[in-house]
Parts: C-alpha cells; structure tokens; sequence
C-alpha cells in the first residue's frame, strides 16, 4: 500500500532543518575548541616570555617581580604559524638596579613590542631569539632613589607644579637653613638625567654677597647628570617628566632581542 504524504513536503523540511541545526552545533563546538585551544596557546607563549625576561633581568643584576606578559592579536595560532606577533606587552614592578652601589628603584616599568619575530621552536624549547622591530616604554624612578644618587644628607626630591622640586638642609655662615627650589630636568647625551637647579633660595639667607654665592655653589653642586642603571631591552631614555608619583621616563629602542635584556 502506498504510503500517504504530505502534499506540501513537510516531513522533507523537518529533516532538512534537523540536519541543519545539526551542522550549526558541529561548527559552534568545532569553533569553540579552536578559541580554547587558541587561549591555551597564547597562555604558554606569555608564560614563556615571563620566564625568559624574568631570568634575563636577574643575570643583568637586576630584580623585579615576575613580569606579566600579555601577547595581543586574534586569532594567535596564525601569529604562531608565520612567527610574527602584533604586539607583546610587558609589565615589570618593582625594578630595582644599581648605580654606583646606590639602587634605583623603578616602582613601575611598562613596555610594549612591536612586530615581534619568534619561531614555533623558540617558544616551543626556549631556546632562540624573540626580537621585536621596536620597543616602547614608560615607567618611574622614585624620587627617594633618585635623591640619594645626589649623595646629599637629607636632600628631598618631589613634584611642584611639574617640576622637579627640592629642598635640603645647609650650613651657611653657621646659620642652619633649609633650601628650598626647583630643577630643569632633561636628559643628556649619555642618557643621564640631568638636573639644573637655576631656582634656590633659603628662608633667612643673610644679605650678604658671600651667603648668596655659598647658596649658589650648592646649587651647582647638585646640578649634575645622574646615571640610570642600564635598562632592560637596550632601552634608551628619551624624555624624563616629573610626576607626583615619581620621575616619569619614556624610553625606546628597535630590533631589539627582548629575551636578552642586558
């Protein structure tokens, strides 16, 4: 007997649809492994960068805790396959090196790298470079490690409307003053910081020419260049900005090995 169907195809539709819906849970799954596996991929490549940089800084002398490294782009395993990444960002934290035997302290240093080139076996067996086209920086350097680079017995360092702002303690004509002023700061050729403080004066300072030029020779005395210890990633300082928190430094660097920072 024959079999009796719809004469607008119904059942045909159903099954079609089933089949499709079907076809749209297989993709989403499929889709949704590949973004796990994905996330997976970028987490060992931050934490084989972390591990790397982290090692680097402490051969340089340097300590700082762990970095936290964040790689960027979508989808990442194309980035992993062609062996170049967008950008790789790196946040240090308490970096502290030293210069002449006093330590700097940078509270907060934070890089980003650019067109980064590392091949699938570098970030599969450690070994090999991660070099990055440019590096661009900005961190702080504490004014009480600055201060002491200064070497001078109770001088503070601080931010007055954007300026580098000191005051200091001295003996001038056996009378106890307190210095009080601001500094131009910029960096010099070698890529110090350089001070000059053209702007002291002491509250009680005798009106005398001998108390003005001792007051004078202090300042001088304090207007040098002051080193920075080197910095990770052959960073070189490019501007130096005073800030509440801190001395503000931007630095930067190109074709630069960021898994050698010495």
């Amino acid at each position: 007997m024959a079999e009796d169907y719809p004469a607008d195809g119904a059942r045909p539709r159903r099954r079609g649809r089933k089949l499709l819906v079907g076809l749209i849970v297989l993709l989403l799954v499929v889709g949704g492994l590949l973004v796990v596996a994905d996330r997976v991929a970028v987490g060992v490549a931050e934490r084989t960068i972390a591990d790397r940089v982290g090692q680097e800084i402490a051969k340089q002398g340097a300590q700082a805790a762990r970095p936290d490294v964040e790689v960027a782009g979508t989808p990442f395993l194309t980035q992993v396959l062609d062996g170049r990444y967008q950008r790789i960002t790196i946040n240090l934290r308490d970096v502290r090196a030293s210069v002449e035997g006093d330590a700097v302290q940078l509270p907060v240093l934070d890089v980003t790298a650019r067109n980064v080139r590392a091949s699938l076996d570098t970030l599969r067996s450690g070994q090999g470079d991660i070099v990055a086209d440019t590096v661009n920086g900005a961190g702080t350097i504490s004014y009480d490690s600055l201060a002491a680079l200064l070497k001078r017995p109770g001088l503070k360092l601080g931010e007055q409307n954007g300026k580098l702002a000191v005051t200091a303690p001295v003996d001038i004509l056996g009378q106890k003053l307190t210095v009080a002023g601001t500094a131009d700061v910029t960096v010099a050729d070698n890529g110090a910081v350089a001070l000059r403080f053209n702007d002291l004066d002491a509250a009680g300072l005798p009106n005398l020419p001998l108390a003005r030029a001792l007051l004078n020779n202090y300042a001088k005395g304090i207007s040098v260049d002051v080193p920075l210890p080197d910095l990770p990633f052959q960073l070189t300082v490019r501007e130096v900005r005073p800030l509440p928190e801190g001395l503000a430094v931007t630095v930067d660097a190109k074709n630069v090995p960021i898994n050698s920072v010495g």
